[in-house]
This record gives C-alpha cells, structure tokens and sequence, in this order.
C-alpha cells in the first residue's frame, strides 16, 4: 500500500524551507574590533599601531599603557579626553575613509583606514634635532629619523636641505650629518618611502646664529646673601654661569637655554667673602 504525503504539507515544508533560508541570507556580518596601544615614551608617546586598516562597521579599541593620553580626531569625530593608564575607549567606524588622529598632549600621530585596506602610508619623524632648535654658527647638525611602516615596508629614507637631496638611505638608523652651517633659517625633511610606493613627510625648521660677546653687568648685592648680575645672551643658546672663591677653579651653579638677548642670574647661596663669577656658552648638541 502506497503511503503519500498530504499536498497541503508539503507546501507547508516548502514555507518552512523557504523562511529559512530567508533568514538565514538576512543574518547580519560579524564586526572585527582592533586594538592601538598608547605607549608613553621619552619622546612623549606613540600609538602601536599607529595605522590600522578595518572595514565599515568595524571597531578600534585604545588601551592606554601611559598617563596623559588621548585619542582625538583630527576631523573632531570623536575624543577621548585625556586619560591614564588602565582606561579604554572604543569607536566604531560606520562609512568609509581615511581618519587621522592624534594625542592631544603630545601630539603623536595615528591613523584609521576604513574601506580602503592596502594603501595606508608610512610614517617618518625628525627626532633630532627638535623643530625650532638653535645652533651657534659654525654648525655641525646631526640629523635623525625613525619611521613605521604602514600597508608596505619601508624601503628607503632621503633626507633635504630645502629642496636639495642630501642622502638617500635604504636601511636604518636614518642619520645624516650637514656640517659648518652658517648663521641663517635652515629647513630639512626626511622623506620615507615604502614597497608599494607610498610616502611620508616630515619637516623642520632650525636657525644659526653668529652668537654675541658675553658681557656681564649690573651687579648687585641682596639681603639673605644673595648677588645678582645680568649678561648677554644669544635667545636659544645654552649657557653655564660658574663660581670661585679661589682662583683658578670654578664650580657651575646653572647651567639654562636663554630666552631673550639678556639674562639675569642671582646667586642665592652667595659665599662669604671675596667670588669671582664668568658664563660660558655650551658647545652646541
């Protein structure tokens, strides 16, 4: 005897099958979170990584390893505040781009790149000397870079005075020396490339200075045996005041970087009796 199924069932199985597998096709894609360090350095900190690469949707989770940190959009898409070690914070990315970020106490850089994986840039900076630096001249300048690679390595950093190539190296540490600058405002930049061809960019500006006579002036004799005197300086030149009650030694008391064309100095721990006093200008770094 034949057994057979219903007509109404099996429409009912083929709705049943159906739906299924309409919702199975409507199910929605699985999101990835990515973690960035923030580190604290000598230099001041750094994001590791500091470029990451992640589809729509996606999210990135900072966890600081340092104290006075952030992560800020440098397009104001969100903020963090500064933060310490311990704290996290996370943000989802909902269209695609590249978005730039940094840290909004020390300025370190990073970047989020949404939808466009594989063309994320390197990333170079100067470390030595600091932007805004000043030599006396003759100047020997010795110049640093490190660099972080982004979606390539990095095959090559060139260094310019200017618009003028001064060398161009294919393996680290990137360093270059330009020797006996005279006094004038110099600009230099590395420049980082890598295996897919992407480059990065960092300048600065140091300045050279013919540095004046050092002449001491205006001394006077204060309370609570203290002496002050004032001398000349060049704004950005490092100096060494120095003491002796017996010639020919001296001792150093302070040593600064002066920041105008006149300097005050006061003694608050003057020596009884007869001192001599002379500054000296420090070689530069």
């Amino acid at each position: 005897m034949k057994h057979t199924i219903p007509t109404r069932k099996v429409a009912w199985l083929e709705a049943v099958s159906a739906c299924l597998a309409f919702f199975g096709c409507s199910l929605p894609a699985a999101t990835a979170e990515t973690n960035v360090t923030i580190q604290s350095s000598i230099y001041g900190g750094s994001f590791n990584p500091p470029n990451v690469s992640i589809s729509v949707n996606d999210s990135v989770r900072w966890v600081w390893n340092g104290n006075f940190h952030s992560t800020t959009s440098d397009t104001s898409l969100w903020d963090s505040g500064v933060q310490n070690a311990g704290f996290t914070f996370t943000n989802v990315f909902t269209s695609a781009g590249n978005f730039p970020y940094s840290c909004s106490v020390h300025y370190f850089q990073g970047s989020v790149n949404v939808g466009t994986v594989g063309n994320i840039p390197p990333s170079v900076t100067i470390t030595n000397p600091p932007d805004g630096a000043v030599f006396s001249a003759p100047a020997d300048v010795t110049i640093t870079a490190t660099t972080a690679d982004g979606s390539g390595s990095v095959t090559n950093v060139e260094f310019f005075q200017g618009t003028t190539s001064l060398t161009n190296q294919t393996s680290g540490p990137y360093t270059t020396v330009v020797n006996a600058l005279a006094a004038g405002a110099y600009a230099f930049s590395a420049v980082a490339t890598d295996s897919l061809g992407n480059t990065a960019t960092n300048t600065i500006s140091i300045s050279v200075v013919t540095p004046v006579a050092i002449l001491l002036s205006n001394p006077l004799l204060l309370p609570g045996s203290q002496f002050r005197f004032d001398y000349t300086a060049d704004a950005g030149l490092r100096y060494v005041v120095e003491r002796s009650t017996g010639l020919p030694n001296f001792s150093p008391l302070m040593t600064n970087t002066a920041a105008g064309s006149s300097v005050t100095f006061t003694d608050s721990a003057a020596a009884l009796g007869l001192s001599f006093y002379r500054v000296g200008r420090l070689p530069n770094p």
